[in-house]
């Protein structure tokens, strides 16, 4: 081992040991190690721990980074672009921006699956149609006819109904707050708390908003859900066939409507796919032997599962017909200075606090972690996604007691 500077905000410089010989001639001949997802998403974490314990001097929270994270080239790397100015002649001059970019995507990477919206195109479930922001889309609003015509006479001339839609810059945005010592002396809990406490917030929103029936759209705000206006099928039962006449019953709205659901994706409570998964026939056979608490197939079609849709519903959402707009970015800014309003729910109408005292993030030795993501969607037409409800399949409340 060989001895090296480390630098802690309390005691200045200080002599620790750093990488072996052995550790040191890997680095050195490019051998890199394999981390694990959830590893590549905590560097993220630790380019904000840097620069918030560096107070908004970039000098120091590269020195920082230097000693707390000697071995992760790629934190030192982006903090260093971080000092460096760029220049308009220079070669490389976006080139520093990259390891951000870098550290940013693999936290987005990391948080894709663990939302409805990251699923989509993975794993065998079809992709959402992805379109650009603030540009007009066409949307057809009824389908063409044909018909059979003798010799001689006149084809019918059909009709399209078409409107346009454009998806502006929707907003989803989270502050996590932890106290500075937090930060400074239990590095390795700093650091999969901001990471874990700003994928749970955004992970909790992106869902609900996609998908719960009761979010409609807020103008200039956000959009509605996909299942927002849709009239839904009741449920028939509890059991197996129950089961297969709901499906039925939803399928058949797609074929009313001259829609092939072949791109069609279920979307259900992990609780409902569970109840689905353990029952079985007579014989002790499974009777949806395709489908888990994971999700899985039903009827033919994927299944995805989420801790946010509602008891008792069931979506069904055909992926073609849902547009999408991300940039697949998440901005992250952080600050020890700010004032905030503790409020988990605040008037989203309103920039002033309303009924909650703001907190000094200096006063009281905190830092704020906010995270800010792009993200919009709509229905190309409006039989884009269909919904059940009173859903009891396996009467999966009894799980419950």
């Amino acid at each position: 081992m060989h001895l090296q500077k480390k630098y802690d905000p309390d005691l200045g410089f200080t002599t620790v040991k750093g990488m072996s010989r052995a550790e040191a001639a890997k680095a050195s001949a490019g051998v890199k190690l394999v981390k694990s997802d959830d590893e590549r998403a905590a560097d993220f974490a630790r380019f904000l721990i840097a620069q918030a314990l560096g107070k908004g001097n970039l000098a120091l929270a590269h020195s920082i980074g230097e000693s707390r994270y000697a071995a992760n080239s790629n934190v030192v790397s982006a903090l260093r672009s971080a000092v460096a100015a760029g220049t308009t002649t220079g070669e490389s001059w976006a080139e520093p921006l990259s390891d951000y970019r870098n550290l940013a995507s693999e936290f987005i990477e990391w948080l894709r699956p663990q939302t409805i919206l990251g699923r989509f195109g993975k794993n065998g479930i079809p992709s959402l149609r992805q379109v650009p922001f603030n540009v007009k889309i066409p949307r057809q609003l009824s389908g063409g006819k044909a018909s059979f015509v003798a010799e001689g006479h006149a084809k019918p001339v059909t009709k399209f109904d078409f409107g346009t839609i454009t998806l502006g810059h929707a907003k989803i945005a989270t502050i996590a707050v932890i106290t500075e010592e937090l930060a400074r002396f239990s590095a390795p809990s700093a650091e999969a708390l901001i990471r874990d406490q700003l994928a749970a917030a955004l992970i909790e929103e992106m869902d609900r908003s996609f998908i719960d029936p009761l979010r409609a759209a807020v103008a200039n705000i956000s959009p509605a859900s996909v299942t927002y206006g849709v009239d839904p099928v009741e449920s028939s039962g509890t059991d197996a066939d129950a089961v297969r006449q709901d499906v039925k019953a939803v399928l058949s709205r797609y074929i009313a409507a001259n829609v092939t659901p072949s791109s069609a994706v279920w979307v259900m409570p992990t609780l409902t796919a569970l109840s689905l998964s353990l029952m079985t026939n007579g014989l002790g056979q499974a009777e949806f032997p395709n489908i888990s608490m994971g999700g899985g197939m039903l009827a033919g079609l994927p299944v995805i599962t989420s801790d946010f849709l509602a008891a008792g519903n069931v979506a069904l959402i055909n992926t073609k017909d849902i547009l999408l707009a991300d940039d697949g970015v998440v901005n992250v800014d952080s600050s020890n200075t700010a004032s905030l309003q503790m409020d988990d729910d605040p008037d989203h109408n309103s920039v002033e606090p309303v009924g909650t005292a703001l907190v000094s993030m200096f006063q009281t030795n905190s830092i704020a972690v906010r995270a800010e993501r792009f993200v919009n969607w709509a229905k190309r037409r409006e039989s884009a996604a269909q919904l059940i409800t009173g859903v009891e399949w396996g009467d999966s409340s009894s799980l419950l007691s």
